[in-house]
């Protein structure tokens, strides 16, 4: 069995990001732009974790490969949760990252500065091929800023300043924003899953 791990994502600066956190782990990582073409999974559940397992257990079991797959997003306090599980389509489904960006800022103009209070959450789902499946979940608690700030990152980054920083992720280095986002520590979490995953194997 090859120590390779599948991604349930086309994004490659995940992909990148998860290199990054689990480089020590000798695994080979692809994406599904590096597989033949498969049908899409609709993320219909209500939570993080329902869309995270959906994704996993549907790609483990097409692909014949542990699949890891993420669901994750911004939860605001002021805007009772929004966007949620529809973070990445938050302005339309064919929204870019810098209209949901726009959206959000838009929705917030009225929010004064202590009001801003937001979260990311990243619920992991790991599956095998038989579609065994297990998760984990990380948090990183901060606000969201009164306009974007930074180039790095993707998403909401430019607008997210974590808790204890003055620093958006988007301004962040990746192996700072690394050991503190909610992604970071879903994935320290997964690790064992992962090694446990692949133990025997060459």
């Amino acid at each position: 069995m090859p120590r390779e791990l599948l991604l349930a994502t086309r994004n490659h600066k995940k992909k990148l990001e998860l290199q990054e956190i689990l480089h020590d782990l000798n695994l080979s990582i692809i994406t599904l732009e590096e597989l033949p073409p498969m049908a899409e999974v609709e993320e219909d559940g209500n939570t993080f974790a329902e869309n995270a397992i959906k994704k996993a257990v549907f790609t483990a079991m097409a692909s014949g490969r542990v699949c890891l797959a993420d669901d994750s997003g911004l939860v605001v306090d002021a805007l009772g949760g929004q966007p949620g599980i529809y973070s990445a389509r938050f302005a339309g489904e064919l929204a870019n990252d810098e209209e949901n960006n726009q959206k959000l800022l838009k929705l917030m103009e009225t929010i004064e500065e202590d009001k801003r209070t937001a979260r990311f959450v990243c619920v992991i789902a790991l599956s095998d091929a038989q579609g065994n499946v297990e998760t984990v979940e990380g948090r990183c608690e901060g606000r969201i800023a009164l306009a974007p700030v930074g180039k790095g990152g993707f998403g909401y980054d430019p607008l997210f300043i974590p808790q204890g920083d003055t620093q958006s992720f988007a301004e962040l280095p990746p192996p700072t924003k690394n050991l503190i986002s909610h992604r970071g520590k879903a994935l320290r979490q997964a690790r064992p899953l992962i090694e446990r995953l692949f133990r025997g194997s060459n």
